[in-house]
């Protein structure tokens, strides 16, 4: 099937692949998986991270060096990450290395063969990985932060696990994992270089035609009724950091669009959002100041963060609010409106020439929604968008009565 600048293709075990041609000597491919850290039981907290990093560490033709150098020693470079809901395993190379990128991603995925010694060695990494994250609260407040809002959730918990977790876990347990979550149904390879699809297809068909076919029979739990909460955690920290949030619209609702103007308008990228102007600009009390949307497949979660000196938290948080209250009360005009179309549209045309994140937008677009739309599409749905909307969307997400709050003293 081909729309305006996508193509994709499908292979007998399920798994599928999306391609987009563009002209230049640098090329991206990843395969994505649609399995995640909410995917794990409670006793396997940090698995699906784990068996990521592990993936590199040997397969039935390749040791781990042999794994490492394949592409970086043609210039490229090889990597993979966990979230969530999806694991992948991508890499960037010269457009002559296509067959060898996507030989090794299919090696290192299907004929890994996790030996013991790099098991433990990995562990240590990891939970090095994670005492240094928790020597980082600007991002450690934010885990904590899920885990209050989706809390006795596995979509709440962290994704690198505990040092106590990440130290039990054995070669079968990371086999068990792969054979239950990593299914070709759920999978899809994605590419974004210069070269024509029929020659990609029949290297597809090649690499991974042949792995058996493993559909997804179960369903993930949906996340649990939410209650707002309000928490404070002496951390000795220098500075004091804050979190305002709440659960918010999966990533199929129709006002998710709309969310996403919103929070852009809020605290998104650009300087001249409310709470950098009014925080930052006008008051002096953070630097570092932004609000997220994260939606999932069944649910979603908004957080507002700032670091502020311990004595401006009250005004800070107070700041906050009358800016929520803001966007409940007022509708944008319609220049007000007209320019943050256009802000958010830049900002997403500037995304899309960085080729190596489009090549993962779109293999997340074929897993969540079975198809990817051109840019054209997803343009014509924010011109769409209308400042009733913004103010329904900002009364049922910022109703003060349905945020949590975390602060780090």
């Amino acid at each position: 099937m081909k729309s305006t600048e996508y193509i994709t293709h499908t292979l007998p075990n399920g798994m599928r692949l999306i391609h987009h041609q563009i002209p230049g000597e640098v090329a991206h491919a990843g395969l994505m998986i649609h399995t995640g850290s909410r995917d794990e039981e409670e006793q396997e907290h940090g698995l699906a991270h784990l068996t990521e990093h592990l993936l590199f560490k040997g397969t039935r033709r390749r040791k781990a060096y042999h794994i490492l150098s394949r592409i970086d020693d043609a210039g490229g470079e090889l990597n993979a990450y966990t979230t969530k809901e999806e694991t992948c395993v991508y890499a960037s190379f010269l457009r002559r290395d296509y067959e060898r990128a996507l030989e090794l991603i299919s090696d290192i995925v299907f004929h890994s063969i996790f030996p013991e010694k790099e098991l433990e060695r990995e562990k240590e990494v990891i939970i090095d990985e994670i005492r240094s994250y928790l020597d980082n609260p600007a991002e450690l407040i934010f885990d904590d932060f899920e885990e209050l809002v989706f809390r006795h959730q596995p979509i709440g918990r962290n994704i690198l696990g505990t040092e106590h977790s990440v130290s039990r876990f054995t070669r079968e347990d990371v086999l068990r994992f792969i054979t239950n979550h990593y299914h070709t149904s759920d999978m899809v390879l994605s590419s974004v270089g210069n070269v024509p699809f029929p020659r990609l297809v029949r290297w597809f068909e090649k690499y991974f035609g042949n792995v058996p076919a493993l559909l997804r029979k179960e369903s993930r739990s949906l996340p649990g009724p939410y209650h707002p909460e309000k928490l404070t955690l002496e951390k000795n920290t220098y500075q004091t950091h804050c979190v305002l949030g709440t659960t918010a619209y999966d990533v199929k609702n129709e006002k998710r669009l709309g969310l996403y103007l919103l929070n852009n308008i809020l605290g998104g990228q650009g300087l001249n959002s409310r709470l950098n102007l009014s925080l930052r600009e006008k008051s002096g009390y953070a630097y570092n100041i932004e609000s997220s949307y994260h939606p999932y497949t069944d649910a979603g979660i908004l957080c507002i963060y700032f670091g502020t000196d311990r004595k401006n938290l009250e005004k800070s948080l107070a700041i906050t609010h009358r800016e929520l209250e803001k966007l409940r009360n007022r509708r944008l005009g319609d220049q007000q409106l007209r320019k943050a179309r256009k802000q958010i549209t830049g900002q997403l045309a500037r995304g899309m020439e960085n080729h190596e994140s489009l090549m993962q937008s779109l293999a997340k677009s074929l897993l969540v929604f079975g198809k990817a739309d051109p840019p054209e599409v997803l343009y014509r749905k924010i011109e769409a968008i209308r400042s009733e909307e913004l103010q329904e969307i900002a009364n049922e997400i910022f109703n003060p009565d349905g945020l949590s709050q975390l602060v780090y003293l």
